[in-house]
Parts: structure tokens; C-alpha cells; sequence
């Protein structure tokens, strides 16, 4: 190890276990997918290992939304961030390997109890676990924003307008875009 904690390859060992240590857990947790784990991601990314601050965890949740592919890139994302392309393929692994294997599991088990009195139940008893997650979550990301009430205000619209009318998301967006354009030239 060089003086900046490196090993010979150029990474950080103790930040690629540490990556490990959070994701593999988090992916069991990931009912309903990434949102469910945001707020616990951004507790141990920023506030517990420090790898991240509120800015960036912020700005990585921006890319991996933006970008195609699944919700959970901002994994890989911090795991880039955190311990270069070492921590990406680690946090990434650890992310993916358990809950894939236990999900192969579950589902043969699954096909074979087809019919089974308690399967509907097990559906119905998961969905508001998800939901909570997923609101835990979206609270976690509004709440590291700098907007504060305005975040929410703007959220609080926007979820409105898409219950109560289908929009596409680029004229909500655009709307948004505007509004925010106007309240900060105007300040």
C-alpha cells in the first residue's frame, strides 16, 4: 500500500470491501428495485463512509436516471466514485450476485407451488413494503436537495398532474425547467 491507502493496482482495498459490505446486504433489501434502498444508500455512501457528499450522491441519482439501462446504475456509479473501476466491478457484483441467485431459487419454488393457497397473500403482503421503500427513498433524494420546499412543492405537482392526467414526462419536465429558469433570473 502507498501512502494514499492504493495497493499496486491503483485501488482503494478497504473501499472495494467496504462496497461489499453495503451492496450485498442492500440487494436483499431491494424490493421494488433501487428506490426502495435509495434512503439507505445515501445514509452509508455519504454520512457513514463519506465517500460521497450530499451533492454528488445527488448528481449520481441525476446520471443513472438519465441514462438508459436499469434504475440500479447509480450502484455502479458509486462504486466508480468511491474506488475507481475496481469498486464499480465490486459494488456492481455484490449488487447483482446474491439476490440474482436467490431469485433463481424463489422462482423455481414459485413455479412449482402454482397453485398454492399462500402465494397470493405473500403478493399482497409485499406490495406496501415496496411502496414504503420506494417513498423512503424519494424522500431521502428530495431531502439531500438545496431546493428544500420547492423540491417538494415541484414533486408534489408533478405527481399530482401525472395522477390525474397522463403527461409526457419531457413537457413536465420542460414545464419544471421553466418555472425554475424564471423563480432564479427573477431573484
Amino acid at each position: 500500500m502507498d501512502k494514499w491507502g492504493m495497493d499496486r493496482w491503483g485501488w482503494d482495498e478497504h473501499a472495494v470491501w467496504g462496497l461489499v459490505r453495503i451492496f450485498a446486504p442492500l440487494s436483499l433489501l431491494a424490493i421494488g428495485g433501487a428506490p426502495s434502498i435509495l434512503a439507505e444508500m445515501e445514509h452509508q455512501t455519504v454520512d457513514v463512509y463519506g465517500w460521497l457528499t450530499q451533492r454528488d450522491f445527488v448528481d449520481l441519482f441525476a446520471i443513472s436516471r438519465a441514462a438508459p439501462g436499469p434504475g440500479t446504475l447509480i450502484v455502479t456509479l458509486i462504486g466508480w466514485k468511491a474506488a475507481g473501476l475496481a469498486g464499480a466491478v465490486a459494488a456492481s457484483v455484490a449488487f447483482y450476485l446474491p439476490t440474482s441467485l436467490i431469485i433463481y431459487g424463489v422462482a423455481s419454488i414459485w413455479r412449482r407451488y402454482r397453485s398454492a393457497p399462500w402465494r397470493e397473500p405473500v403478493e399482497h403482503g409485499l406490495a406496501p413494503i415496496a411502496i414504503g421503500l420506494i417513498f423512503a427513498g424519494a424522500y431521502a433524494v428530495l431531502q439531500s436537495m438545496t431546493s428544500g420546499v420547492l423540491a417538494f412543492g415541484t414533486t408534489a405537482v408533478a405527481v399530482a398532474l401525472l395522477l390525474w392526467k397522463p403527461i409526457n414526462p419531457i413537457i413536465l419536465l420542460s414545464g419544471a425547467a421553466l418555472t425554475y429558469g424564471t423563480i432564479y433570473a427573477l431573484a
